[in-house]
């Protein structure tokens, strides 16, 4: 197996590439806490965008919500 200097680019790359990049552009964006997840695709094809799933997630958690509030509730009586 051959060794690569860990400075050195392949053939088909040029430093010059590399320059248009903005160091630190999603920074904000993760310190803010943006969260990515992957869906599997038979779930992603259930949502036509984003907003279809954060409401259905929503929705859900409102649920779940309600669901432990109402056995807590006929725990008491």
């Amino acid at each position: 197996m051959n060794k690569v200097n860990s400075d050195e680019l392949h053939s088909e790359y040029h430093r010059d590439d590399f320059r248009q990049g903005i160091r630190g552009k999603y920074y904000g964006d993760y310190k803010s806490g943006t969260n990515l997840v992957l869906l599997s695709p038979d779930v992603a094809a259930m949502f036509p965008d984003e907003e279809a799933v954060n409401k259905a997630l929503g929705d859900l958690i409102k649920l779940a919500q309600k669901s432990v509030s109402l056995k807590n509730d006929g725990a008491d009586a």
